[in-house]
């Protein structure tokens, strides 16, 4: 049996927030992996739970948030078992993260280039003009003209475009192990947008760095990405190659996702949707979170599906994973998949419930 070496291990990872409105799941049993030396690309709408994910794997959720349940293994040590102290060693120095909204996550107060500067600080002990010096290199590495004079200003001073650069050069500054970039370059033209991806490329090769990207942008995954995870409502519900994705994909959200993009040389009278809206997730159904706005559960008549919780299986004995009940059977519930593999799942639900095929 093939060994996959994972940088990352995610296990039932489970990220509330505990408002005046009840408890809101944004991540509520998220298994996941990141191979070495791989690109994860995690894709889904607003608000499923992608960026959750990942500030909990590097223990930033502020409050009202907090990790209930799970654990985060990355090279083998659990990070949510680790002091504040030497997690502080891990960030930005081991795990790097591009954050999604640079202004917000850039201080007001300190010239950027110091900002990138107080990282070879904190991890190299430089002293103040190297760590600048080695700012400058970076911020001209990541395509900011004139480095030198830029170093100097605030980040009010700046585009978003420019200031989504000074993150990006941050976050590469220590060449981290993994770096988890959120929405890199939505605020970037193309031109910086096609030479940002190089760079990062160039250091995955170089270093052996593991990427996870986390985007709204099909085509960015489709170029930068080994495997593809998708979410919905704070779970995964995919996960393969990013080739199968493309080529394959099994779960109806996946499936409406892809089919909303554009393709060059289709003519459309309009884009596909997908009808409905997000559960909320202040009280997510134990059952498919999909269900009520998914089209394939009409069309074979399944009622299972807002009865019962699928899981996260795998699809035959492929690496392709679904959590989907068109794909696994339910023994419990008598229940047979339209597209059964013989992959059995027991689902949440009480042993006096009647079969739910329609």
């Amino acid at each position: 049996m093939e060994t996959v070496d994972n940088i990352l291990e995610i296990h039932n990872l489970k990220t509330y927030f505990f408002t005046e409105d009840g408890e809101v799941h944004a991540v509520d049993g998220v298994d996941l992996e990141v191979r070495r030396g791989e690109t994860l690309g995690v894709v889904g709408e607003s608000g499923c739970g992608k960026s959750v994910t990942f500030m909990s794997v590097l223990r930033l959720v502020g409050m009202p948030g907090r990790i209930v349940e799970g654990n985060v293994v990355f090279n083998g040590q659990s990070l949510l078992e680790l002091p504040e102290s030497e997690m502080v060693q891990i960030r930005g120095n081991k795990i790097a993260m591009i954050f999604q909204q640079p202004i917000s996550s850039l201080n007001p107060v300190f010239k950027v280039g110091d900002q990138v500067a107080e990282v070879f600080e904190t991890h190299q002990g430089l002293n103040h003009e190297q760590a600048v010096q080695r700012a400058v290199e970076m911020l001209a590495q990541v395509g900011i003209p004139d480095a030198k004079r830029r170093a100097e200003s605030y980040p009010h001073e700046m585009s978003g475009g420019m200031a989504q650069r000074v993150m990006i050069a941050m976050g590469l500054a220590m060449t981290p192990e993994l770096l988890i970039a959120d929405e890199p370059t939505t605020a970037l033209d193309v031109t910086i947008q096609a030479q940002i991806l190089d760079l990062m490329r160039a250091l995955k090769e170089r270093i052996g760095m593991s990427i996870v990207f986390i985007t709204h942008d099909l085509g960015v995954v489709a170029e930068m990405a080994d495997h593809v995870a998708v979410m919905y409502a704070g779970q995964i519900v995919e996960y393969t190659d990013v080739g199968t994705i493309f080529r394959e994909p099994k779960m109806p959200y996946t499936q409406g996702l892809l089919g909303s993009i554009p393709v060059l040389g289709v003519i459309k009278d309009e884009l596909d949707s997908i009808p409905g809206t997000v559960p909320n997730l202040v009280d997510p159904p134990n059952a498919c979170r999909f269900a009520p706005r998914c089209r394939a559960r009409v069309e074979h008549g399944l009622t299972i599906c807002e009865q019962a919780e699928p899981q996260l299986l795998p699809v035959g004995s492929t690496t392709h994973k679904v959590r989907c009940w068109l794909y696994h059977d339910c023994p419990s519930l008598n229940y047979v998949a339209p597209h059964s593999t013989g992959i059995a799942a027991e689902p949440r639900l009480e042993p006096s419930a009647t079969p739910a095929r329609a």
